[in-house]
């Protein structure tokens, strides 16, 4: 567990830093892509090592060292991020790092930017305490929303308790393990779509296009079962293939929208003096809902029955408002200027502090682009 929270909080960190910012949301996902299709392969593994009797279940275990001694290896491997390195005072090692990876020498402009962030970064003693600050609250919200919303569209429920959803809906126990088998497959072959586009439609367009798309598949599959299903009814075998289908739309639309954008947004979006502790909050906040959830969605599905299915679509509906009204467009903006992005916005300009002082020789507002859809 302490091994999943070090990487959920290092990576989407490390790959936002390390990005140009035209490929930042492409390059991010990886690490969602990289997360589903481990999903996947475990729930491959599991099945196979089922079949084996009676040391099948450690051989299941055991396996789960070889990615962890990968990730090992792998960090030793990688090179500091320019932006950790110039907080750190080693701004000439700084400048190497980032003209290797942006491939030019012409880095003065960006270079800059992390030098002016790394002196204010240094100057902030309790991080904790300066991301409560009125200067820092809409990466503040974002940072503590994006992932409660991300839970609470009801995809862990989804992939947590998909053989007993199946099984109450007349599937045999090998179906349901086909069922876990088939949704992970399709959380992993969407998340490439979302790798594709996000760095050309915007992080708003997928996640209002993904939510929109969640929405109509939970409220069907209430239907469906409130209709069909319960009392002394029982799900045709068409219905039940209907249903099927309708969840794996659903496990679509999350994996191209709420599934890796609810963590490439909080990444990029903090200033460097606070982006380890935004960070924080994200993950600390994602694992408390996902466990809230995890404890007391088999007592929802028991009070509400089908209607547990539209209590998700109600939370997906204020999620989806909330992003169209409040969540300006991060794409292409440099990770060090995102600050005038909130400056630009409607409402947060509002709950900012003015400019006492303006940066000398900073990026004027008009260079940002358009935060609309």
């Amino acid at each position: 567990m302490m091994n999943t929270d070090v990487v959920m909080q290092a990576v989407p960190l490390y790959l936002s830093e390390m990005a140009p910012a035209h490929l930042r949301g492409g390059l991010n996902m990886m690490f969602q892509l990289a997360t589903t299709l481990s999903i996947f392969s475990a729930n491959m593994i599991n099945y196979g090592t089922e079949k084996i009797k009676p040391w099948g279940w450690r051989l299941s275990l055991g396996l789960a060292a070889a990615p962890a001694l990968l990730m090992t290896i792998g960090g030793a491997l990688l090179p500091e991020t320019p932006n950790s390195l110039v907080e750190q005072g080693r701004a000439e090692e700084g400048r190497r790092v980032l003209e290797k990876i942006r491939g030019t020498n012409d880095v003065d402009a960006e270079l800059q930017d992390m030098i002016e962030a790394g002196e204010l970064a240094n100057s902030i003693e309790h991080p904790f305490r300066n991301i409560l600050e009125r200067r820092n609250r809409p990466q503040l919200v974002m940072a503590v929303l994006m992932p409660t919303f991300q839970i609470l569209t009801g995809i862990n429920s989804i992939l947590f308790y998909a053989p007993v959803l199946f099984q109450s809906l007349g599937f045999g126990a090998n179906a349901s393990l086909y069922s876990s088998v088939m949704t992970g497959a399709v959380l992993a072959s969407s998340t490439i779509v979302s790798i594709a586009t996000v760095d050309r439609w915007g992080r708003r367009a997928l996640l209002i296009g993904g939510g929109l798309q969640m929405i109509v598949c939970q409220v069907a599959v209430a239907v469906i079962l409130g209709v069909k299903f319960g009392g002394d009814k029982q799900l045709s075998k068409e219905f039940s293939i209907v249903v099927v289908v309708v969840f794996c739309l659903f496990v679509a639309a999350f994996g191209w929208s709420w599934g890796p954008l609810g963590w490439t947004v909080p990444s990029e979006i903090f200033p460097l003096e606070t982006r380890s502790a935004g960070q924080s909050i994200t993950v600390s906040v994602n694992l408390l809902f996902t466990f809230a959830i995890a404890q007391s969605f088999l007592s929802l599905l028991c009070s509400f029955k089908f209607g547990i299915f539209l209590f998700f679509a109600g939370w997906i509906t204020i999620m989806t408002v909330f992003v169209y009204v409040f969540l300006p467009e991060t794409k292409g903006v440099p990770i060090e200027e995102m600050i005038l992005l909130w400056r630009k916005h409607w409402f947060w300009k509002r709950v900012m502090p003015p400019i006492e002082v303006a940066a000398e020789g900073g990026p004027a507002e008009a260079e940002l682009p358009d935060t609309r859809l």
